[in-house]
């Protein structure tokens, strides 16, 4: 599996802009020893639609129904070519959680071909596998430079994975939310310098928040757009036994 990169100590201070990711074992896109996965919509045929609650999958009936009994929602079998083929669409728009410091939140920059192989996999400087492992990688200094490359299909887009517990049954184990989202990135160095303050594990909130625009220009000139983003927000230290 290729390697990932998780927020630096030493340089994430503006990552959000500029900064390097450094290498880690875990990577963005995969779901190792966790439970269920957290997930913003689904498709409806081809197309992406949005829901007002998390949706949560897994392949453990015993998962489902706690995420349920705490979140809300019926377990339901979904048709899925991986292994968490149930689904619960909860409720909530906003859990509380536990993550294991900064290390929890792992991302890197990906682009991907046509037939399914890896273009370009990078920390935004450097290059984490394919033929040329930690050689310069080009990519834009800025983030708003890199969104346009991927945008155009030329650059590589990002993966982010927080991997957490639920604060209300931390005993189910890990799950993890994967995004793609732009708007995460520009802010992960703030919730990984939250993290590292805590110094051990981390009472969080992770939320859907809608973000509305009117674009002035181009075929949705004058419409409002709506879409979810994830967020977190770090609340402080994680007290053994509070809950759960």
């Amino acid at each position: 599996m290729a390697a990932a990169a998780r927020l630096p100590a030493k340089t994430r201070e503006g990552w959000g802009v500029s900064a390097k990711l450094r290498v880690s074992d875990a990577s963005a896109g995969s779901m190792p020893d966790v439970v269920g996965r957290f997930r913003l919509g689904r498709l409806k045929g081809r197309r992406p639609v949005a829901l007002d609650g998390w949706r949560v999958t897994t392949g453990d009936q015993r998962v489902a129904d706690n995420v349920a009994a705490l979140l809300g929602g019926t377990p339901e079998e979904w048709v899925t070519e991986g292994e968490d083929d149930i689904e619960v669409l909860t409720d909530a728009d906003a859990v509380e959680v536990i993550l294991d410091g900064p290390d929890a939140i792992a991302a890197d920059l990906m682009l991907w071909g046509m037939d399914g192989t890896i273009l370009h996999h990078c920390d935004s400087q450097a290059f984490l596998s394919g033929d040329r492992p930690g050689q310069p990688c080009g990519c834009p200094e800025l983030v708003a430079d890199r969104k346009a490359a991927a945008k155009s299909g030329r650059g590589p887009k990002p993966r982010t994975r927080i991997t957490f517990r639920l604060l209300g049954a931390p005993g189910l184990g890990k799950f993890c939310m994967t995004s793609g989202s732009w708007d995460l990135v520009r802010v992960l160095h703030e919730y990984a310098d939250a993290l590292e303050g805590v110094g051990g594990p981390a009472a969080c909130v992770l939320k859907l928040e809608t973000v509305s625009f009117t674009p002035e220009r181009g075929p949705y000139k004058g419409r409002v757009i709506s879409y979810k983003r994830p967020a977190l927000a770090v609340c402080g230290a994680y007290e053994h036994g509070a809950s759960g």
